[in-house]
């Protein structure tokens, strides 16, 4: 019989794309949120790999709290000198491995995510774990190791498709800015960067605060250089043209540091800007005050019991395939709820919201309720790759 599935079919199609006002948001690989979401899911992968080694399967384990406390830093033109370092706190609970050490599994494997994600000098670095057991309710969740796990939490995911102009637009300008050509053409350009989108009926705004490295740069006019050529390339990015303003802080009439938006290390973190696990991207990518949101952090959580992590990536692929399988469905949003201790392929609801043209009938309700239920039958198949590490988290 499978879960009930509530489907809605809104009257006025695309409603996303015709509002007149329209924002959204994402946070670079570098921004405070980002290294905290980062790090904790390096954790989890980490932790994955451990307890497939020592039993067999993913034991309890629930890593997606983190603090980002920010540094101090003098920086220079031609490079300056972090005065203190970052220091990174990593906590949740998590079952002991046999033989092995907890912290220094935690400590490793964020130190080796920041060394391939953004410049990396250690000492600029403290990381703590405050990883401990957890309760053993909770370990009872996945102790059994059947398949599917129960929840291990009474919680929501929700998902949508397709991207808005907008939201498409924000997301190929991140990925201009993260591609190896850009950081090649300009090695200045920090990996700390933060994307605002904004439409206003057909005008769209964008604007970005990018870290500028210091070392790289010999002066004011260098910077205010340099910050016109990446403008310019960015624009070429641009499908849906409209303002770009990058750096609004800077001074115009800054002849030194003072005024600019410059670093040592290419993050904000290192002069005083904090950061922690969920204020980030949401699974798709973005930051959507617009839409539907679940306001899990899913980085960091277990794979296979946890679902505000399985059920943010279940609805994300239900409403992908929603879109992509039915016909005449233009946009859909999927909320999936769960009840502490049910399977997590037996949802307490699963709601889903389309909109596109001629209606809900009966047999496009019957393909909704198929495509839903196939994919809650191939929940584990969305847990492996989240396991593996196959599927984005931020």
């Amino acid at each position: 019989m499978g879960p009930a599935v509530e489907v809605t079919w809104l009257a006025d199609a695309c409603r996303y794309r015709r509002r007149h006002v329209e924002m959204c948001e994402h946070k670079g690989v570098g921004h405070p949120d980002s290294l905290c979401d980062g790090v904790v899911e390096a954790v989890s992968l980490a932790l994955n790999a451990a307890y497939r080694e020592a039993y067999g399967r993913i034991a309890h384990y629930n890593v997606d709290k983190a603090l980002l406390v920010g540094g101090a830093s003098r920086p220079r033109f031609g490079g300056g000198e972090v005065l203190t370092p970052m220091r990174l706190i990593v906590a949740g609970r998590a079952t002991p491995l046999p033989g092995r050490d907890l912290e220094a599994l935690v400590c490793t494997a964020a130190r080796d995510y920041l060394a391939r994600r953004v410049r990396w000098n250690a000492a600029h670095w403290r990381i703590e774990s405050a990883v401990r057991p957890g309760s053993a309710n909770l370990q009872r969740v996945v102790a059994s190791g059947t398949a599917p796990a129960r929840a291990n939490d009474t919680s929501f995911g929700v998902g949508f498709a397709p991207f808005t102009p907008l939201e498409a637009q924000v997301l190929r300008l991140a990925e201009r800015l993260r591609a190896p050509a850009f950081r090649q053409a300009f090695p200045a350009a920090g990996d700390d960067f933060k994307i605002m989108g904004a439409r206003v009926g057909s005008r769209y705004d964008y604007t970005l605060a990018l870290a500028f490295v210091d070392r790289e740069i010999r002066a004011a006019g260098d910077y205010f250089a340099l910050k016109e050529a990446i403008g310019e390339d960015l624009r070429r990015s641009l499908v849906e043209a409209g303002d770009l303003a990058i750096n609004s802080l800077d001074d115009p009439a800054a002849t030194g540091e003072e005024g600019l938006y410059l670093t040592v290390t290419g993050l904000s973190a290192e002069q005083g800007d904090d950061g922690e696990v969920g204020r980030g991207n949401r699974m798709c990518g973005l930051i959507t005050p617009c839409r539907s949101m679940s306001l899990e952090a899913a980085a960091g959580k277990n794979p296979v019991a946890h679902v505000g992590k399985l059920y943010n990536a279940l609805a994300l692929e239900m409403a992908r395939a929603l879109v992509a399988e039915i016909d005449g469905v233009a946009e859909a949003t999927v909320h999936l709820l769960s009840r502490i201790g049910l399977p997590v392929d037996q949802p307490a609801l699963a709601a889903v919201e389309l909109g596109g043209a001629g209606g809900l009938t009966p047999a496009r309700r019957r393909a909704v309720r198929d495509v839903v239920r196939a994919r809650l039958a191939a929940i584990e198949e969305t847990a492996g790759r989240l396991e593996r590490g196959e599927t984005p988290v931020f």
